[in-house]
């Protein structure tokens, strides 16, 4: 029996990534900056989605990343999140992550790659082109 919970629907702002989750299809996404006056109350609902997702699913979970910024406070709600994944995939969960970040913006594929060096499950970053 698979016991669902609402996906998410949270629209992004300046300061706030757009975060929609799919509960059916296994999949996270987010968007846009992230530097919010309270990341524990933006990441905390995020974190309970994946934590459980993962505890009554056993379908694939993948993490569809467009972030471009990040604050101090994203970083650790995305470490935690990350975590999580390694948790799982340690037990023989699929999970994975595809991290798009702009070409131009070489900063964020140095983080994203700081990230992908703590993780042992599939992280990929990649490149898209920018808007001339």
């Amino acid at each position: 029996m698979t016991t669902t919970i609402s996906d998410l629907d949270i629209p992004g702002s300046l300061s706030t990534p757009a975060i929609r989750s799919d509960w059916q299809a296994g999949r996270l996404t987010m968007q846009g900056d992230s530097y919010p006056e309270n990341s524990y109350e933006l990441f905390d609902q995020v974190i309970l989605w994946v934590r459980h997702f993962l505890t009554h699913e056993q379908r694939p979970l993948h993490l569809e990343l467009a972030l471009v910024y990040l604050n101090t406070s994203s970083v650790k709600a995305m470490m935690d999140i990350f975590d999580l994944l390694e948790e799982a995939f340690e037990t023989g969960r699929e999970v994975s992550v595809t991290w798009h970040y702009d070409a131009r913006n070489e900063r964020i594929a140095e983080l994203a790659d700081e990230f992908r060096e703590d993780c042992s499950y599939p992280f990929a970053i990649t490149p898209v082109r920018g808007e001339p």
